[in-house]
């Protein structure tokens, strides 16, 4: 098993799960649900974008043993940005926040069915 492949694949399971719940809730509850479910797995495939990203980072400064300055206080800053942001698309938009959060979790979904599939593909018992 190699672990690069196995995370190099979790976005395309993120935006296949997105694309096929995007449908979904399209079909169930309207326009509304859609924009709803589209909106909740892209801050998904963002987090995790994100997540991984800060990951390679703190890795690499633990490999050099380097002290990456200030990178906590940029990351906070931006957190804080992205929050904002997402504060005022769901208090001013139409945006179903339930479905939104069913969006959002995407990313443990893809991250299962990644599991499933090398225990599949490998043959782990």
């Amino acid at each position: 098993m190699d672990i690069d492949r196995a995370i190099a694949r979790i976005p395309k399971w993120i935006v296949a799960i997105g694309i096929l719940g995007s449908g979904l809730a399209g079909i169930l509850g309207g326009l509304s649900y859609l924009g709803s479910f589209c909106t909740g797995a892209a801050a998904a495939l963002l987090n995790f974008w994100l997540i991984e990203r800060f990951v390679n980072r703190l890795g690499a400064a633990a490999i050099t043993g380097s002290r990456p300055s200030r990178t906590g206080f940029r990351m906070f800053i931006r957190f804080l940005f992205i929050a904002l942001a997402a504060f005022v698309i769901l208090k001013f938009t139409g945006i179903n926040i339930v479905v939104a959060l069913c969006g959002f979790l995407v990313c443990p979904a893809a991250v299962i069915l990644e599991i499933v599939y090398e225990l599949i593909i490998y043959g782990h018992s």
